[in-house]
């Protein structure tokens, strides 16, 4: 196992590959598998038009051979930061077959999340698009790799004559001699109990941890996924949320996808039209969505000028699909059956099936995708509550991890002594069996999907020159889920606005996502039995203001 990370127990590991949940298999030969069986099957499909499973794995070749050339080697760690574009899936693949480690970045993050996780993994190489969304991708990189002496080697998309930088486009036109590309399809250098990739967790403790997943437990969280799901080489799967996520990598996503050998519908972008025209044009069966992006395709006026009968299911992840906004998909989407995803890129996921009754369907966030996954609901003393209360979901099995990366001190708080990982999701048992999610225990604002940790920003604002005591908490929001307001108590005789606020917190080269989005100036907080910040409090003021300024 990487140094860094905790392996699981031997002998629940030796249990794991004696029942069938890992494979002595590596995500690189997934790809080189379906290449075999299927050379001329469509793999992918982008504005660029579709590739072939043979396509992407000679595309894959060239690129590794190419990074090889320029020094990368076998457990290496990198810096995967680029947008639902073919290239994100080239060069994933690549990383595998030469055994390279990506850390999995959102186009989102910016240099100070980047040149932390150069620093703590000691990344050796940066892979980006220059102009994606109109911002300087190139610039940040040069900066990251100023402050990351690691960093030796940056990557950018397209062709390009910058100093210092590889491009892609030329590495993928490269056509490797034979003899090479046979060396490197015999030379399957990663060990498939070992890490594969780092995702990135939600961050409620500062910047993201990162999060080792290995190829056999990634591989057996995405087939079993599959399998739940009824998906076969006829699944159409869309990613128009980050390629990077969990929720579209694997649980489910694209790995899911080409393990049954279907195909992958990239979108670069989630705007309405955009993703209903891919839809569309590539006969979309699969859409992954959060809330807000649902809700965002509900709404648009444009939606019944698009043909979009191929949708079979739709899945909901990131946060709660509230029944309300269930029952607005089945009417809107009638060929398709709304899915509740409920996971973490920890580990566990949860899943309704396609044949769960429709009060089931609607009600609940799943249930666990693998007989093997282990799970209980405990009190704040970690004793089992009773059937239908409300408690803590705590998690262990085969594709839950025991640990996060290079993170000692905090996995003694994320992880119980036999090994079970603290979710923080407040949940109870539906007669059912299936789950359903009641809120959260950590401090973490869930905008639409995207975690944001209260106390990072609060760390932030704390340095501005007029800001005394602050707190930041999640207020209700009918798109996003919820949205970030600070409260801030001013220094004596200062004042300040939210736009003078975000002004300064971007000169912090934080993700945008992260910026309050309402300021509260308030002479004092309130505060609970025990003297802390009553974020509950705060919690149900704003919640009040709101209803009280819509008229509620």
């Amino acid at each position: 196992m990487l140094d860094g990370c905790a392996p699981w127990p031997e002998e629940l590991a030796r249990d794991y590959v004696r029942t069938g949940c890992w494979e002595a298999r590596s995500l690189a030969s997934l790809l080189e598998e379906r290449s075999r069986e299927s050379p001329h099957r469509a793999c992918l499909s982008d504005r660029g038009g579709e590739l072939s499973y043979r396509e992407v794995n000679r595309l894959a070749e060239r690129v590794a051979l190419e990074l090889s050339a320029c020094g990368l080697q076998a457990r290496d760690i990198v810096l995967l930061q680029l947008p639902n574009v073919r290239e994100f899936v080239v060069v994933f693949f690549a990383l595998q077959k030469i055994g390279v480690i990506p850390v999995m970045c959102l186009p989102a993050h910016r240099h100070s999340e980047l040149t932390y996780f150069a620093r703590l993994t000691g990344a050796t190489a940066h892979f980006f698009a220059p102009g994606f969304r109109d911002f300087d991708f190139l610039a940040m990189a040069r900066e990251v790799q100023a402050g990351a002496p690691t960093l030796k080697l940056l990557v950018a998309t397209g062709h390009g004559r910058e100093s210092g930088v590889r491009y892609l486009a030329p590495l993928m036109e490269q056509r490797p001699a034979e003899a090479d590309r046979e060396a490197l399809a015999a030379g399957d250098v990663a060990d498939p109990f070992d890490v594969a990739f780092l995702l990135l967790s939600g961050g409620t403790t500062g910047v993201p941890k990162l999060i080792p997943r290995t190829h056999a437990d990634y591989l057996y969280n995405a087939r079993t996924c599959a399998r739940v799901l009824g998906w076969s080489r006829d699944t159409v799967f869309m990613a128009a949320l980050p390629a990077a996520h969990n929720f579209a990598l694997g649980a489910p996503g694209i790995i899911a996808t080409m393990i049954v050998g279907g195909r992958v519908a990239l979108s670069a972008s989630t705007d309405a039209d955009e993703v209903f025209g891919v839809i569309e044009r590539h006969r979309v069966t699969v859409l992954p969505a959060t809330p807000a992006l649902i809700i965002a395709l509900l709404n648009s006026p444009r939606r019944d000028k698009y043909d979009l009968t191929s949708l079979r299911q739709i899945c909901v992840g990131g946060q709660r699909m509230l029944p309300e906004l269930f029952d607005r998909v089945r009417a809107a989407f009638p060929s398709a059956i709304p899915i509740h995803a409920f996971g973490m890129a920890e580990g566990l996921t949860n899943l309704t099936r396609p044949d769960d009754p429709l009060e089931v369907q609607r009600e609940t966030q799943g249930r666990p995708v693998s007989p093997s996954d282990e799970f209980r609901i405990v009190d704040e003393d970690g004793a089992d509550v009773p059937v239908g209360a409300v408690g803590e979901l705590i998690a262990r099995g085969p594709y839950t991890i025991r640990g996060y990366y290079r993170a000692e001190q905090h996995n003694r708080l994320a992880f119980t002594t036999d090994g079970f990982f603290r979710t923080g999701d407040l949940v109870r048992m539906h007669p059912s069996g299936n789950l359903v999610v009641d809120g959260r225990m950590k401090d973490m604002i869930n905008r639409g999907g995207e975690k944001i940790s209260a106390e990072e920003i609060e760390n932030l604002i704390l340095s501005h020159d007029r800001v005394q005591m602050v707190a930041v908490v999640a207020m209700p929001d009918p798109v996003m889920g919820e949205r970030s307001c600070a409260f801030v108590v001013p220094r004596e005789g200062a004042t300040l606005t939210l736009s003078q606020l975000n002004e300064f917190l971007m000169t912090k080269r934080i993700a945008k996502f992260k910026l309050p989005e309402r300021l509260e100036l308030v002479g004092a907080f309130p505060v609970t039995a025990m003297g802390k910040v009553s974020k509950k409090a705060l919690r149900e003021q704003i919640a009040a203001t709101l209803r009280m300024e819509n008229g509620g």
